[in-house]
């Protein structure tokens, strides 16, 4: 009993002291940071200690206390075990004694281990996905975040973003507008101040070849140069002349971007368990030819429970659809992840989540901006993400109105601002 209240006090009754010192110095301390955990986390509601100290050093510091504690709990169970004199017990006490004990040893040690060891997963995956420092400050009240999805092998990650939008977030409020853009966008041209103006004086506008989507891939193959820090603050030169794009397209600032890789988004997938979607048509899987000769499945139509794989193939899939079924299948994905991500589901899951994390992201946001991105999430949630897709009809890709989309996205602004 004592073992299981106050770990090394069974020491310090009847044991070894110095034993007992290491024992209860080390419960007292890590009931102590347990504590101040709980008490920052209770205080500190917009993370104002992350703007200080790196959440992924937080999440290292807290794996190698609780690796350690749990190694301590473990020797300290064995040496309890011992103390206890088991031999000397009547049959029954003594196994009631032993299975007692090794329960509470057991489900301890492993407690500690799991947590310890989701710390340190988590502190892995977050200081490689936000592996820059800093902060980002709002441009008139909004943050603006470029995402893009590349579905593509992991050699050719990113090369084709066919999934592209912005979202756009109030500061002050959390509510969030997510503005789409569809791949085959042409006749685009880059914000005042961009490298891609030396090369491209009159824009991205080379027919049906210059899709938006395609700027990726000239830059890395051809105009690297243009972009010689981009790597330094954790870019590449493709994602910033896609910025410089997108940020023309919508006459956004954007700060920061986010590209998922598609082919391990099935990966989160499976680690959420899944997603259920509602099919509006009969889809193939896999099939690169027109007479469908190659198909390896197919996607019925109605309610449907898809791990990744299905669910991959549901929003990439081109036969019979265009490319805005594809953005609008997209999003549903999208929608239906972020569904998942409540708390029950993301703390069973959570090492597996982050290991797919590591294989799924690549940003520029900085650590700094968690908790800040994280408090805005939620109040985003109880809003609803709005959208604005430019798309037809209301939209024309081959010669779009750029004021007409400024205009549009501003409204869409002023319309969430008064709900």
């Amino acid at each position: 009993m004592l073992t299981l209240v106050v770990p090394g006090s069974a020491q310090l009754v009847a044991g070894n002291r110095k034993v007992a010192r290491v024992g209860i110095t080390a419960t007292m301390t890590f009931w102590a940071i347990a504590l101040l955990t709980i008490l920052v986390g209770l205080v500190d509601k917009n993370g104002l200690l992350f703007r200080v100290i790196p959440v992924n050093f937080v999440f290292g510091f807290l794996a190698l206390i609780l690796t350690a504690y749990g190694f301590i709990f473990a020797v300290l169970a064995i040496d309890t075990l011992r103390l206890m004199r088991i031999g000397r017990l009547y049959k029954r006490e003594r196994w009631i004694a032993f299975a007692g004990l090794v329960l509470a040893g057991v489900l301890g040690t492993t407690g500690l281990s799991w947590a310890g060891n989701t710390a340190g997963v988590s502190a892995g995956a977050l200081g490689s996905i936000f592996n820059q420092s800093g902060f980002t400050t709002p441009v008139d009240g909004r943050y603006n975040i470029m995402l893009l999805g590349a579905d593509s092998g992991r050699d050719r990650f990113g090369i084709r973003p066919d999934s592209i939008s912005v979202i756009s977030i109030n500061a002050a409020t959390g509510q969030a507008v997510n503005v789409g853009l569809p791949r085959n966008l042409q006749h685009v041209g880059f914000v005042a101040g961009s490298p891609m103006l030396k090369v491209y004086p009159n824009g991205w506008n080379c027919g049906f070849e210059c899709l938006i989507n395609a700027i990726y891939k000239d830059v890395t193959d051809n105009h690297s140069d243009l972009y010689p820090d981009a790597v330094k603050h954790g870019s590449t030169p493709g994602v910033e002349a896609t910025r410089d794009a997108v940020s023309y397209v919508t006459g956004l600032k954007i700060q920061s971007y986010v590209i998922v890789d598609m082919a391990a988004f099935s990966s989160l997938i499976d680690a959420l368990g899944g997603i259920d979607i509602n099919v509006q048509q009969r889809l193939p899987i896999g099939g690169q030819r027109d007479d469908l000769s190659d198909v390896k499945g197919w996607i019925e139509a109605g309610q449907q429970h898809m791990n990744g794989y299905t669910a991959l193939w549901y929003a990439r899939s081109r036969h019979s659809t265009n490319d805005y079924d594809r953005m609008r299948r997209q999003h549903e994905v999208e929608d239906q992840v972020l569904k998942q991500m409540d708390p029950a589901n993301v703390l069973s899951r959570v090492q597996s989540i982050m290991s797919a994390g590591k294989e799924l992201v690549k940003t520029d946001i900085p650590s700094g901006m968690l908790f800040e991105y994280k408090n805005l999430a939620g109040k985003a949630k109880a809003f609803g993400i709005k959208s604005l897709n430019i798309t037809p009809p209301n939209y024309d890709p081959v010669y779009p109105n750029f004021a007409k989309i400024h205009a549009d996205i501003k409204a869409k602004f002023d319309a969430e601002s008064k709900n």
